[in-house]
């Protein structure tokens, strides 16, 4: 977990144990690609590479529905609600080398309303896993429609990965795109109309 305390210093709290293992087995690993994990360079890497992990993996242990029934109240408002831009930092569950992108969210609602940051909150709670992008798009989408019963809800993902720009097919400049929606943005005009709005700019 990472605080920020009142003169801005940040502290970060990790499970010793787990720490502790992960750091044995990232020190084998650098002795296994051949490298000397005692030498100066290397001595706390595998420490460090321990608690990064942990960082990178946050989202096992948070519940976005507990986020998002935190900020929930009851409001008639039935236009669209769009989060646009959301930075993506996940990691790809087959290589474990991260993937980078966007979100874009809208819901509609239906009685009840979320805080706005609480939308990015779950984007970021599902990113802090090994993914998939599909797999990533769909929780997305569905823990905000189960939570807030919303009239709608839609969720366009864009990202690059590394595992293909670093590795097997080195397309450096590729962007995937995964998109899911339900209810009323499955009827063509309100889906045109968030596509038409997360494309442009307003500001």
């Amino acid at each position: 977990m990472t605080k920020i305390n009142a003169n801005y210093e940040r502290f970060e709290e990790f499970n010793e144990k787990a720490t502790e293992e992960l750091s044995f087995h990232y020190k084998e690993i650098l002795r296994l690609i051949g490298e000397n994990p005692d030498r100066e360079g290397l001595e706390r890497t595998p420490l460090r590479v321990a608690k990064a992990i942990q960082f990178f993996t946050q989202g096992y242990s948070i519940d976005p529905k507990e986020i998002l029934n935190s900020a929930k109240f009851r409001e008639d408002y039935r236009e669209m609600v769009i989060v646009k831009d959301i930075e993506i930092y996940s990691m790809c569950e087959h290589h474990m080398v991260p993937f980078i992108g966007k979100a874009h969210v809208a819901y509609i609602p239906d009685k009840y309303i979320t805080g706005l940051s609480k939308i990015a909150r779950v984007v970021d709670i599902y990113a802090r896993r090994l993914q998939v992008q599909e797999r990533l798009t769909m929780q997305i989408k569905d823990a905000i429609n189960e939570t807030l019963k919303p009239l709608g809800v839609a969720v366009v993902i864009e990202a690059q990965h590394l595992c293909m720009a670093m590795r097997g097919v080195q397309k450096q400049n590729s962007v995937t795109t995964t998109s899911d929606f339900v209810g009323a943005f499955e009827r063509d005009k309100t889906r045109a109309e968030f596509l038409h709005l997360i494309s442009t700019k307003l500001h």
